[in-house]
């Protein structure tokens, strides 16, 4: 395996794992946003009983 090959293969990896961090980044924050707008809409008694 030459040294081309070598970084290529370093370089698409550092590539991927950037995009799934992204990926994952951005879905954890619409989780969280998700989460806090379902809690403001719930009406304070429910969230008692729970």
């Amino acid at each position: 395996m030459s040294l081309n090959e070598i970084v290529l293969s370093i370089l698409f990896t550092l590539i991927f794992f950037y995009l799934l961090y992204f990926t994952v980044r951005s879905a954890v924050r619409d989780g969280i946003k998700l989460a806090r707008e379902k809690q403001e809409n719930t009406p304070e008694t429910a969230r008692a009983e729970d």
